[in-house]
């Protein structure tokens, strides 16, 4: 019997140690990128995440079981492949994003239809096969001739600490195929995008057409964070990710400048975290309101009220859950428009933030409400619902004073009144004598 429970003990360590873990599906397009990119896969599992690498057109693949996804994250790894196998297609790969899952996908000139078909839906376009995003300008001293193994200077990234990490000094290698935003979609950001002289097209013809993007709007690699939180990063090269850009020394052609290694290790880490949700995750707790003097909440508040109200916001870093430190949490007192717009403020002991206000001076039914959406960051949404009435007829003041000149009208009719009153009830005039008299 103490076998028995000994045994199934450790099932249940074994089943809880595995369900912490973040678990990812790694699609690959063959079996030698695990070595070509051996460096990216080792900093995955060193910060916990539980690989399965698969071939993209593996006939067992699928993300869900029963209902039940089965991994947290997904890396396509796969540029050429033209669909994949098993269970997963351009529809579950979506509705695992509309799910909440987190994709990287790292696309290459050789890019194929499925991978075309995904980044359609999540607000992106890629030229076509064979092209590949060129600059004649900014490309390091290690190019073939065509010019597409670019040099991208850190002002080509986007100025987000949470998504990139701290600027680095040294460029970044990129090459691949160039990408477009789909201007109708607000959710999408350019991480990494061209030079002014830069364009997408194919290295081997002359230019006869006008190429799908050119100058800065040319994307190498782009984030989305849908409406669900959900986190997509696009990058139009693999080999961004790849052991040979992560230690190649850095030479841009025309200034002649080297530098010993890249950015691209420090860059692909960063986003790594950004969008294996690692970095940006935002959670708001509990939530207090009460009037100024009182710690109970009230029912229904009354016009003019002294208010305080308190969210607890915090903020994952390295696993755990921290307050988070922003300055610039605002709290919206909230009907059909705000009412009330004001900066938060950290508590005493810097674990809530909290606002201190008066109530407006109309009665009806309202929100607190705390929307915190800034790049980088999960979008943070909390609202909670209140009623404010109008005073009641013992809450009014006895005697306005803007009334008094009414008030002294009034009392002065009635004095006046009361004194002609009195002088025409006791004078009498005195009795004329006739004349005869």
């Amino acid at each position: 019997m103490k076998l028995v429970f000994a045994l199934l003990s450790l099932i249940v360590v074994v089943s809880s140690a595995t369900k912490g873990q973040k678990k990812t599906l790694v699609l690959l397009e063959n079996h030698y990128l695990k070595d070509t990119h051996s460096i990216f896969f080792s900093d995955l599992e060193k910060r916990g995440f539980e690989l399965v690498f698969k071939l993209a057109d593996e006939a067992s693949l699928a993300l869900s079981k029963y209902g039940e996804y089965l991994y947290e994250n997904l890396i396509v790894f796969a540029p050429s492949v033209e669909e994949f196998g098993g269970a997963i297609d351009k529809n579950s790969v979506v509705d695992f994003i509309d799910n909440g899952g987190s994709v990287l996908i790292a696309a290459s000139s050789a890019v194929g239809d499925i991978l075309r078909d995904i980044g359609s839906d999540v607000g992106l376009e890629l030229d076509e096969e064979s092209t590949a995003a060129i600059d004649h300008l900014n490309y390091d001293v290690k190019d073939s001739g065509d010019h597409t193994l670019l040099a991208i200077d850190p002002g080509n990234i986007v100025d987000v600490e949470l998504m990139v990490g701290p600027r680095p000094s040294a460029p970044a290698l990129y090459r691949g195929i160039g990408m477009t935003a789909d201007p109708d979609n607000p959710l999408v950001l350019p991480i990494m995008n061209g030079y002014p002289t830069s364009y997408s097209y194919f290295t081997k013809d002359p230019v006869t057409d006008y190429p799908l993007v050119v100058g800065r709007s040319t994307l190498l690699i782009a984030g989305l964070q849908a409406r669900n939180n959900a986190r997509v990063v696009f990058s139009g090269s693999l080999d961004f990710f790849s052991n040979e850009f992560f230690t190649a020394a850095v030479m841009k052609a025309v200034d002649g400048q080297e530098h010993a290694s890249s950015s691209n290790h420090q860059l692909a880490e960063y986003i790594s975290q950004w969008v294996f949700k690692e970095r940006g995750v935002l959670q708001a707790g509990e939530v207090n309101h009460h009037r100024v003097g009182d710690n109970a909440t009230p029912g229904a508040y009354t016009i003019k009220d002294d208010v305080i109200y308190t969210i607890d916001i915090q903020e994952r870093v390295d696993g755990t859950w921290k307050p988070f430190e922003n300055k610039d949490v605002q709290l919206e007192f909230f009907r059909i428009d705000p009412f009330v717009c004001i900066f938060m403020n950290k508590t005493a002991d810097r674990k809530k933030y909290i606002a201190k206000f008066k109530l407006p001076d109309v009665y009806g039914v309202f929100q607190f409400k705390v929307d915190y959406n800034r790049i980088g960051y999960t979008h943070l949404f909390s609202t909670t619902q209140v009623s404010v009435r109008p005073f009641e007829h013992t809450q009014y003041e006895r005697f306005l004073p803007s009334a008094y000149p009414y008030y002294f009208g009034a009392f002065s009719m009635m004095i006046g009144l009361t004194l002609f009153v009195l002088v025409f009830l006791h004078h009498r005039e005195d009795e004329k004598k006739p004349k005869g008299d």
